[in-house]
């Protein structure tokens, strides 16, 4: 899980977008000291803070002991990928024969306690699965870096010193608490265990379902079954239903239709032609839904409801939520997506990304900056120039729309 962007890594390993103020909710602080200071001293700071808020000296000197900035935690926050993403090779990252196999695998393995967990909280097993999958293959990339070494790194830093230093109270209380060992590795970022919790998550939405007095993401079933589902729950979660399907738009459909932020029950979907993929109707209802084209208008339309909101809680990229709704149907059967692929996507490189913003900014329209990250500000400023140009506005960056628009210069 990660507040950040990391939608365009090749393994998906994502963790909760909600800074979530559990634990060390006063003052964390105004009087923060400046990450400018030396490591050493700004360490000492910390100390302080995690002191006043209850955590023995002891067990600071030994938790704290030799914790030093890591340069290759900086090295991969830094780090850009030259090119972007399109939607069928993120798909394809995500979801994949090995993927869908060892998933099933894994359900039929822990049938007993998914059941018990999805009678408590009302979250589905092949959902359950579905994240264990695109978070740690199942168990076998949880990370490996030192989380108390990563956390302090990333909160000395200046970029999200205060995010940072959140997580590394809470990595160091849930240490305190036992949930954890002092030593225990994660991502680079802090994310923890099967799941990939970060501290602050950890803290506020991990379980102890055996009863053994900890809270264990790494070797307790029950524990990171429950605490997975907990925090779907708590968010929003709606028992019983889907996330979503993928759906056939009849010809003429309106662009201005699409979107999250377009919502309307089934029945009126129905009546605007929108349709089950096989052309079947839509389910009975009047649940609020909305069309999205996460590839463009000649890509797959998926009709999305609640539940796939609350898995943008969990991670804000849409395609990551597709491959979360999209792996959990291929676990209990279901096959691939039925629109075709186009025959030549060429993915747009960062530079590009960053010449369409400021090309777009150039014009009047806000695509939150030139930082070569497609994102929701970007796609509404595409959208918009779309529109007025007169092409199909889907707010879906091609190679063709950045031509467009340097011929606009």
């Amino acid at each position: 899980m990660a507040f950040f962007d990391m939608s365009r890594s090749t393994f998906i390993s994502m963790a909760t977008v909600l800074v979530l103020g559990v634990g060390f909710a006063a003052p964390l602080s105004a009087a923060e000291p400046s990450s400018s200071a030396p490591f050493s001293q700004w360490l000492e700071g910390v100390r302080k803070e995690a002191s006043a808020a209850g955590i023995s000296g002891n067990f600071l000197d030994v938790a704290l002991a030799g914790v030093q900035p890591i340069k290759r935690v900086i090295e991969l926050d830094r780090r850009q990928p030259e090119f972007t993403l399109t939607f069928w090779k993120y798909l394809d990252n995500a979801i994949n024969p090995a993927r869908i196999r060892r998933g099933r695998e894994m359900m039929a393995k822990h049938q007993k306690q998914l059941q018990v967990t999805a009678r408590r909280y009302g979250v589905q097993p092949r959902f359950i699965v579905a994240f264990w999958g695109l978070e740690s293959n199942y168990g076998t990339h949880t990370g490996v870096f030192p989380v108390l070494g990563a956390v302090a790194t990333l909160a000395h830093d200046k970029r999200r010193s205060r995010f940072f230093r959140a997580q590394l109270l809470a990595a160091l209380t849930i240490t305190n608490r036992g949930d954890v060992n002092i030593r225990v590795k994660g991502s680079w970022a802090g994310a923890m265990g099967n799941f990939q919790f970060i501290p602050t998550t950890y803290m506020g939405f991990a379980v102890d379902a055996d009863g053994d007095g900890k809270r264990d993401m790494w070797n307790s079933y029950p524990d990171m079954f429950a605490s997975a589902a907990n925090y779907l729950s708590r968010s929003g979660w709606r028992s019983g239903w889907t996330w979503g399907r993928e759906v056939q738009l009849p010809k003429g459909f309106k662009l201005e239709h699409s979107g999250l932020k377009i919502r309307k029950s089934l029945s009126q979907w129905q009546v605007l032609g929108v349709r089950a993929i096989g052309g079947g109707r839509l389910p009975n209802g009047d649940a609020e839904a909305s069309v999205i084209l996460p590839a463009g208008y000649s890509g797959p339309a998926f009709l999305i409801y609640k539940n796939y909101r609350t898995i943008l809680t969990w991670n804000r990229s849409i395609l990551y939520a597709i491959a979360v709704g999209h792996l959990a149907d291929r676990l209990v059967g279901a096959g691939p997506l039925k629109t075709k692929r186009p025959a030549n996507e060429v993915a747009l490189s960062r530079v590009d990304v960053k010449d369409m913003q400021r090309l777009l900014a150039a014009l009047g329209y806000d695509a939150g900056g030139s930082d070569g990250v497609i994102g929701p500000m970007t796609r509404t400023a595409i959208k918009a120039f779309q529109h007025k140009s007169l092409l199909h506005a889907d707010g879906y960056p091609t190679m063709g729309l950045l031509e467009r628009l340097r011929g606009t210069k």
